[in-house]
């Protein structure tokens, strides 16, 4: 008896690198006084523009998604003649981080980084360490290898959209005692630990920095930080870590995956100025291959609204020593692990400790047996008290987050190109999974399709063994949206068929 059989193959190129950490202590003034009317700020922008966006597709009009930010400069088809109204599209804590908004443009025309003492000018380490604000463009599509971590001075926004920008290698960016940043539409990955050298953070400055942890960001000790539509993977640490009283900071659009402890929301247990820490994560993704800290919280006030959890291996969200935990329309798809459903996990606490804490869920879409256990005395009382308006269930979050990552990149991991400088550039392959055990010694990658051949023909039992006959369709997309092609008719033959950026995949093809 003939049967259909259909043979789907995946071809799998890549790229990768890595970031940084910080040291000292300070803690800055910052905190909002009504940490909740901040809340309700976040969910009255989020309506108006689901709002605004019905409307519109009533008149025809498909621009806007919902997603308050987006739809602040999207939809403005000039956008890039007015790259700094980006500033005034903040929400949350940190929507008051106008980066280096009114200042001059610097336009990075050199990826390379070989001196972090005297950087060269055109180099992005050369633009982050000036003292007067300034918004940082890229000429052209470039990884950036870092060779120590980056640290940034005041009044500084990194704008990556019109190009392909990748920020990897030695201890990557660091934001430590300052304010006023914006990080935007940048791939930030394979960062690993650096430092026992010296390092410039000003014009009139450089000193000795220790080894770093290997975080995608570390802020430390800073406030009004923004980090928005970037794609964050494969570190030795954390992706994001917030430690040492950082505090008025959004985490927006962005998709994380490819990691063990993903984020972490403050320094230690004892370290009593993070209770005044004020961090909403909004509309990002939460992607593949992550275990646990999505974030990770010590103390203060943490609004998570909007997200897209999809399949944690640990836990989505932990925390310790009595952080406020508010939780809001997120969408949480649990793993298949039956151990490893909760969203929850109160990390090294007793129940009769952590049952006070404030953590509660709203309006949150549990799939596949997640489930989000609250705590706090007078929960039900005091969340009414935080909102003007009733929150709106997760039915949204696909519009919500469905540009979530580096804009146009299909993949929102690591991403490629096919034109300009660094458009060759390969950053050859590794098997890491999480990657928080990057060093740097090996060369990186993360591979994602990029074309997806399927045959589709007929079986035949033979007396030795099953062979495939004739092809009766062939069809092949290009993820990249360079070629579609059918084929009909082929005759049995050895097929060699070119993918992605020349590499070859060979099929035979027996009767």
């Amino acid at each position: 008896m003939l049967q259909w059989t259909c043979i789907v193959w995946g071809l799998v190129l890549c790229c990768g690198f890595g970031l940084c950490s910080g040291l000292v202590n300070l803690t800055l003034p910052g905190q909002h006084p009504d940490p909740e009317a901040v809340a309700i700020q976040v969910h009255r922008k989020v309506y108006g523009s689901i709002t605004r966006r019905h409307l519109l597709q009533d008149q025809g009009s498909d621009c806007l998604t919902g997603n308050p930010i987006d739809d602040c400069w999207r939809c403005d088809p000039d956008w890039q003649k007015d790259r700094q109204r980006l500033a005034d599209c903040g929400i949350g804590f940190g929507q008051y981080a106008f980066g280096g908004k009114g200042g001059e443009f610097y336009v990075v025309t050199d990826p390379s980084d070989d001196d972090a003492v005297n950087p060269r000018p055109g180099t992005l380490r050369y633009a982050v360490i000036q003292t007067e604000p300034l918004w940082i463009v890229f000429s052209s599509n470039m990884v950036i290898h870092l060779s120590q971590e980056l640290i940034f001075n005041s009044y500084k926004t990194v704008d990556g959209r019109g190009a392909d920008v990748h920020i990897t290698g030695g201890g990557c960016i660091t934001l430590q005692f300052i304010s006023n940043v914006i990080i935007h539409n940048i791939h930030i990955h394979h960062c690993y630990q650096s430092g026992n050298t010296m390092v410039r953070s000003s014009p009139t400055h450089y000193g000795w920095r220790t080894k770093s942890d290997g975080d995608g960001i570390s802020i430390f000790g800073a406030k009004d930080i923004w980090i928005d539509h970037c794609s964050l993977a494969h570190c030795k640490d954390g992706l994001i870590d917030i430690i040492m009283g950082s505090t008025a900071i959004t985490v927006s659009n962005n998709h994380f995956s490819h990691h063990n402890e993903v984020m972490l929301l403050g320094h230690s247990d004892e370290y009593e100025p993070d209770s005044g820490m004020q961090v909403t994560i909004a509309f990002n993704h939460f992607g593949p291959k992550l275990v646990q800290r999505m974030p990770r919280c010590r103390r203060g006030y943490i609004h998570v609204v909007n997200n897209d959890f999809t399949q944690w291996e640990m836990y989505a969200i932990g925390g310790s020593a009595n952080p406020t935990i508010n939780s809001q329309g997120n969408r949480y798809i649990a793993p298949y692990d039956r151990n490893a459903k909760e969203v929850t996990k109160r990390v090294d606490t007793d129940e009769k400790n952590w049952k006070g804490w404030n953590w509660r869920s709203e309006g949150d879409e549990m799939v596949n047996g997640a489930y989000f256990v609250a705590s706090g005395e007078g929960l039900d009382l005091k969340y009414e008290k935080a909102y003007s308006v009733e929150p709106k269930s997760a039915f949204y979050i696909d519009q919500l987050v469905m540009n979530a990552g580096v804009l146009g990149d299909r993949t929102k991991n690591m991403g490629r190109w096919t034109a300009g400088p660094g458009a060759k550039t390969g950053l050859d392959s590794d098997d890491y999974d999480y990657g928080d055990d990057y060093d740097g010694s090996t060369p990186s990658s993360i591979s994602y399709p990029t074309s997806i051949l399927i045959l589709i023909g007929k079986s035949t039992p033979r007396t030795s063994r099953n062979m495939m006959t004739c092809l009766s369709v062939l069809l092949w997309w290009d993820l990249e949206g360079r070629q579609k092609t059918d084929w009909s008719g082929i005759e049995p033959s050895m097929l060699k068929l070119e993918f992605g950026q020349g590499d070859k995949v060979d099929m035979t093809v027996a009767v």
